[in-house]
Parts: C-alpha cells; structure tokens; sequence
C-alpha cells in the first residue's frame, strides 16, 4: 500500500478540489438513501388505501413529488462531482509528468547509461494513466460506494438491526476474498509490467536502428524476441484471469446465498406482521444498495492493486537520489575567460576499472586544446566530466576558481557550446535544431551561423529553408550535413567555451576545409577543446594533450610532439605513412 500513501501524498495540490467532492458525494450517499425511505411511506400509504383504511392522496403527491426532486438532485449532484474527479484527474496527472520530468532532468547521465529509453518512457506512461484513473475512480466511485454502504447500514439499523447485522457480517467475508484475489492479481501485474517494459524498450530500439535491421535481415529474429515477451505475458494474463474469475465465482456465489437468505428473513418478517409492507420495500431497496459496493468491493481492491503495481517504477525514479539541480540559465552571472582546472582526477564508471586515472590539466582561457590518443583513451570520459555529467570518482574539477562541486549544473554547461561526434538533433525544423537552446535568436543570426557552417546553401534549396523539417535525429539529412547544423548551433550560442567531439569527421575534404576555416575563427578569444583522430585538422592548435589508458602520457604543440619521440609521434607517423601509400598507389603527387 506504500504507492497508495505516495499518491494521496502527490495529490496534496488537489486537496481543495478532493475536499469540495467529498462534501457533495457525502450529500449524494444520504439522498440516496432518502428515496427508498420515501417509498416506505408511499407503500405504506397505499396499502392502508387497499386494505380499506383512508389515504392521503395530497400526501401521496407530496411524495412522489419529493422522490422526482430528490432523483433530480442526485442526478446533479452525480454530474458534478464526476466532472470535479475528472477535473482531478487530469491536473493530477500534469503535475505527477512535470515533476517526473523535472527528476528525470536531475538524474546523473550513469541512469540513462544502464536504462533503455522506451522503458523510461512507458513506466512514465503507465504510472501517470494508473494514478490518474486510482484518483477518478476514488472520486467517481470508490469513495460514493463506500458512503453508499455506510448510510445504508446506518438507516438498516434504525428500521431493523437484527437485519442491519445480517447484512453487515457479509462484507469481511466479501472483502477478505476480494482481498485475497486483488493481492494475487496485483503480483501477477507486476511480473507483467516487467515483460511490457523489456517489450517496448526493445521495440523502440529496433524502430531507432531499423536501418541495421533491415541491413542486416534480423527482422525475424528482432520479432521472434518481441514475441516471446507478449508470449510470456499472455500466459501471465491468463494465469491472472483463471485466478481472478475463480475467486470471483466463489464469491459471487457465497453473496447469493447471504442476500437470499436476508431476503428470506425479511419476506417472514413481513407475513408474520413484524415489518409493514413499507418497511420491506425499504428494506430490500437497502439491501440493493448494499450490493453495488460490495460488487464494486473487487473493482475497488483490484484498482488499488493496479495502481500499487503499475506506479512502482514510477515512485522508484522519482525516489532516485537526482545529482543535478535544473535550473535555466537566465540572470546566472557567466564568467567572460573562464579556465578549467582538473586535480588528480580520477574516474571509473560502475563497478569497472578506472577510465581515468590520476588526471592534472591547466585548460587555459582563449586556448585551443586537442585530446588525441588511442579509441578508449579516455578522451571522451574527460569531456563528460567538464561537461558536468558524471562526477569523478576522486579530485576535483574547477571552473575558474569555482569547484565543480559546488557550482550548478546548468551554470557549468552555460559557459559551453558543443558538437558531438553522433549527431544530436531533434525531430523537428532546421530553424529549431540550429537555435536549440537560444529560442530567441533572430534569423539572420541563424543564417549567419549557417553561412559560417558552410550549411545554408543545402538548407536553402530544401522546400521550406529553415523551417524544413529534419526527421527523427535528422534522418533526412546526410551525416555531413546533420554535423554543420551541429556546428551551425555551436556558432550561434557563441559560449566562451567551445568542444568539439570529431567535429569534420563526416564530412567530404571540401566542406572539412571550409568548415575548417570557419571553426578556426570561431576559435578567437575562446577556449576550444577539440576530440581529435585526424590529425591533419590540428596543426594549427596551441596544444595537445596525449592520453593512453587513463593517463596524460604528454602534452606540447604539434611540432613539438612530432618530433619527440612517443606515442603522438607514432600515431601521427601511421597517419602520414597510410596517406603516402594511397598516393603511391594511385601514382599522385
């Protein structure tokens, strides 16, 4: 029941809202019982007419006068507070999405590591549609059932308690059954939920790759594993269906019994004289009542299962320990030469060896630095740590003279533009990949950004310009081109730190060389961190810095490091010796 405490907890911005439903559906459970008290009086009134005594036929207008006005309110009262649950509902549900996004923000980058993306997204899913139907249905109908039971025991008794507790000793029996088979249920859902998380993961993996797959002819084989999850569920949902519909028929079967036999008590109750025919009118209008609660005891039960099942994962993300604070960047003091000093750092991901090991670098303000080394290096771990998204596992990183664990997430990446080695662009226009975080920018600095990028004249000649829209991760365009819209937005932000992850790396010798010449003067009064393999794009840099296993193995300008021996020297001479031999072979000089 834990989740259930936890949603009644969220739900504290809707109390107003939850209070004023209380108030009506607590008037709507009285009037209910008022018009089967209402036709006790009409029966009695009518039968003293039929045995020969004399009615009131005022009275009895007056009556059924009474019961039309009372319908008429329940109808009323009915419409409102369901629309009010509804209305409930839906806010609940914004506010649970907005604050799960917000924690998902918070969340350090080793989360989204080891998680699936489409699993993210359906826990979010499923958790919010289950709290936002628990919440309706409380307000819709768990809540007026329950009432409905209280006062209709209630007017029982006062008329004939011996039946009043007749009718009372059924609802533990019902309710420890429905219990039972909720709580069956409810770890049945969970084992499923687990299945439809692995399913729909791995069918937004495919739908992300299905290049690959199709490339590869493992349609079959991506099927065959989605099938075997819905096979696993399916069997889980019979499992729960067989067990449900069995209990329910025993229940079912022993409430039968008990109304029958109160029916029975309440028929000889009335022959012997003891009740009136009114009084048993009322009665069995009472005990009509008390069904539906009792039927809706399991639906009830069962929805307080769902959402305990369906809303696990839910609260166990929101309940992550959420390492970055969100904030925007607006009114944040930036500093206009900032330097960026690594201390022993020292960096290993999980349980895993250290990627970096004992790490001590100066990144000076208006400097142009290359990271070279072999793949796995740790050339791109070190950027992932002044980027802010993993903290190291011992040293320290300052930002000027600001400790990185001291300073806000958001004001760090303030302070930097990037462009990644996989493309990362939204689904959306060009105008908006490019100005992504700069909503504001005017036009002509976008297309001055894209001129630069030597980007505009491909966007130009797309049906639409600049608000053509690019596909998931830009799948319209080519990878040269989804890398200087890359570049294009780095450009505009204009941040005083720039990083660069194999910036040219998709792009035809051509337009490297012109992008070249742009970033080159992008570099002026920055300080520019470049990921680099090709060598040839960082003659002209202040420094680099050589990784190998963890380790800054040397650091100096490039004529400097090429002529001492090492391992730049060594990388950059496989280089020269592999463009050598493809000239040799085609006979260019």
């Amino acid at each position: 029941m834990s989740s259930i405490f936890k949603i009644i907890k969220l739900s504290k911005p809707q109390h107003k809202w939850i209070a004023i439903a209380c108030v009506l559906i607590t008037i709507q459970a009285i009037l209910q019982q008022a018009t089967p008290v209402t036709l006790k009086f009409v029966v009695d009134e009518l039968a003293q007419q039929i045995s020969g005594g004399t009615g009131n036929y005022e009275r009895l207008l007056f009556l059924f006068a009474l019961i039309l006005a009372i319908n008429i309110g329940l109808v009323a009262i009915n419409t409102v507070s369901q629309r009010l649950g509804d209305h409930i509902a839906s806010r609940l549900g914004r506010y649970l999405t907005e604050i799960y996004y917000r924690k998902i923000f918070t969340l350090p980058q080793r989360y989204f590591d080891s998680e699936i993306s489409g699993k993210i997204v359906n826990q979010l899913n499923r958790g919010i549609i289950s709290i936002r139907e628990f919440v309706g249905g409380a307000t819709n109908f768990i809540m007026p059932s329950l009432l409905q039971a209280v006062f209709a025991i209630a007017v029982l008794a006062y008329f004939d308690w011996g039946i009043a507790l007749l009718a009372l000793a059924v609802f533990p029996v019902y309710i420890g059954i429905s219990s039972y088979s909720s709580h069956k249920w409810g770890k049945i859902q969970a084992e499923k939920n687990v299945h439809e998380d692995a399913s729909r993961g791995r069918t937004q993996e495919v739908i992300s790759n299905i290049k690959l797959v199709k490339t590869y002819n493992t349609q079959k084989r991506e099927w065959g594993y989605v099938s075997d999850e819905y096979k696993t569920i399916n069997t889980l949902y019979d499992r729960q269906s067989t067990q449900y519909h069995i209990l329910n028929f025993i229940r079912e079967f022993g409430l039968e019994i008990a109304v029958v036999t109160i029916l029975f008590i309440v028929f000889r109750k009335t022959f012997l004289g003891e009740l009136s025919l009114g009084e048993m009118v009322l009665v069995i209008q009472l005990l009509n009542q008390l069904r539906w609660p009792l039927f809706g005891m399991s639906y009830i039960l069962e929805q307080i299962q769902r959402a305990e099942a369906d809303s696990k994962a839910f609260f166990e993300v929101l309940e992550l320990s959420g390492s970055e604070v969100f904030q925007t960047q607006e009114g944040l003091p930036l500093l206009r030469e900032p330097k960026i000093q690594l201390d022993h750092i020292t960096f290993a991901y999980e349980d895993g060896p250290s990627v970096l090991t004992d790490v001590n670098l100066i990144l000076d303000k208006q400097e142009v630095v290359a990271l070279v080394g072999h793949s796995g290096a740790g050339k791109t771990t070190l950027v992932n740590l002044i980027l802010k998204l993993y903290e190291p596992t011992s040293g320290q990183l300052l930002l000027s003279d600001k400790s990185y664990t001291e300073a806000d997430h958001s004001w760090v990446r303030a302070h930097m533009a990037l462009v990644f080695q996989d493309t990362e662009l939204f689904s959306s226009t060009i105008r908006e990949n490019v100005a992504y975080g700069a909503k504001d920018a005017p036009e002509e600095h976008i297309i001055e950004a894209l001129k630069q990028a030597n980007a505009y004249e491909f966007v130009s000649m797309f049906k639409g310009g600049l608000d053509a829209r690019v596909g998931e991760r830009g799948v319209k365009l080519s990878g040269g081109q989804k890398q200087r819209i890359q570049i294009a937005r780095a450009i505009l932000h204009d941040k005083p730190i720039l990083i660069l992850d194999e910036a040219t790396s998709s792009l035809d010798s051509k337009s490297e060389r012109l992008v070249q010449d742009a970033l080159e003067k992008l570099f002026e009064d920055r300080l520019v961190i470049i990921i680099a393999h090709r060598f040839s794009t960082i003659q002209n840099v202040d420094r680099i810095v050589v990784l190998d296993d963890g380790k800054i193995v040397d650091q100096g300008n490039p004529k400097e490091l090429a002529r001492r021996p090492g391992l730049y020297a060594e990388l950059l001479r496989y280089q020269i010796e592999g463009n050598r031999k493809l000239l040799s072979e085609y006979e260019l000089h």
